[in-house]
């Protein structure tokens, strides 16, 4: 891990300011992107400007996130983010959501010229959901992961799809004809103008939020009854769902968290092979409108996001750090954004 090389830098104050790409950039550990060429931009910078930026976005929005941000910078030590989560919504038949491809496929889009590889699939039957891990084929070890879970809309009643469809039937799609450009210029040959990527990644960055009209309170009932997920993503939409900081013993961060006075999760989840632990704060509360039955906003608090931790082990028969996820942890740490007493 290194100091943020001058692309990098560039790129994060594009989306950031230069105030806050400087917080940002030596809050994180960094892997090693020489600029090589100083009019272009590897499809690897564009991946690790573009999780900075998202990281120091949810930040902003999580107050015990950065209450821990703030404890790591004054301690002098940087966080290593593992990966970031997201939540998409498939409608029925795998049609469009709204303007943009449904489920996963809306951010493949992104991850996919960015050097992100599609490396598991991990069943989240109880949740009616399918999580999928991007891995980054360049610098695997070092590079965020994403994990995007997908809620399957078909797995519920037909009030509940209508309800889904209202909802998420409105969104946008984001992405502007710079970062549409960017993003086919990174796929075909793994880099792009310095100038592109500069107009391209705050759009990007963009992608990962809530971009469907307001929802009725009515319809957002419907969901909450069935699928605190679906009533999730009703409020926050594609935003990043939480980070998560890669520590060397999650037991003993647990530990001191709750001696702060932070809301933790009760227990550690455990992979099935042992070798992957996480646990997370539960999610700060935030206030949200909703259109009432009059059409008149009314207002709720509701589960935003949150932060997570997780330690992983060396896999004896690669000799690789295990960098994969775990079904039964995932639908555990789901519950950090379904009520208080989860």
């Amino acid at each position: 891990m290194t100091i943020p090389s001058d692309t990098l830098t560039q790129l994060v104050t594009a989306v950031l300011g230069a105030e806050a790409a400087s917080a940002a950039l030596t809050l994180l550990a960094l892997p090693d992107l020489p600029d090589a060429d100083a009019a272009m931009v590897s499809r690897a910078h564009g991946a690790v400007a573009m999780t900075v930026a998202l990281h120091h976005r949810l930040l902003e929005r999580v107050p015990t996130a950065a209450a821990y941000a703030a404890d790591c910078r004054a301690a002098g030590r940087r966080i290593l983010l593992d990966h970031g989560a997201l939540r998409t919504v498939i409608l029925p038949d795998a049609a469009p959501t709204g303007a943009i491809p449904g489920g996963a496929a809306a951010f493949a889009r992104i991850l996919e010229p960015l050097g992100y590889v599609r490396a598991d699939i991990y069943p989240l039957d109880r949740l009616r959901m399918t999580g999928y891990a991007w891995c980054h084929r360049d610098l695997p070890d070092s590079i965020a992961q994403f994990f995007v879970s997908e809620l399957h809309v078909d797995r519920f009643d037909a009030g509940f799809a209508a309800a889904a469809t209202r909802i998420f039937g409105t969104t946008r799609d984001p992405l502007t004809p710079e970062a549409q450009e960017a993003l086919a210029g990174f796929a075909a040959n793994g880099r792009v103008p310095l100038a592109l990527a500069l107009a391209a990644l705050p759009s990007l960055v963009a992608a990962f939020d809530r971009h469907h009209a307001l929802p009725a309170l009515a319809d957002y009932e419907t969901l909450k009854a069935a699928s605190a997920e679906a009533a999730w993503i009703a409020t926050e939409g594609n935003a990043f769902n939480h980070g998560t900081d890669r520590v060397d013993d999650v037991e003993a961060v647990a530990a001191a968290q709750r001696a702060a006075g932070r809301a933790m999760k009760d227990r550690i989840e455990v992979s099935g092979s042992g070798r992957v632990r996480q646990t997370a704060y539960r999610a700060d509360w935030v206030e949200r409108a909703f259109l009432g039955v009059d059409g008149a906003a009314v207002t709720l608090t509701v589960p935003g996001s949150f932060y997570e931790f997780i330690d992983r082990a060396v896999d004896p028969a690669s000799g690789l750090l295990d960098l994969k996820f775990d079904s039964g942890n995932a639908q555990g740490i789901f519950k950090m954004t379904a009520s208080l007493d989860a």
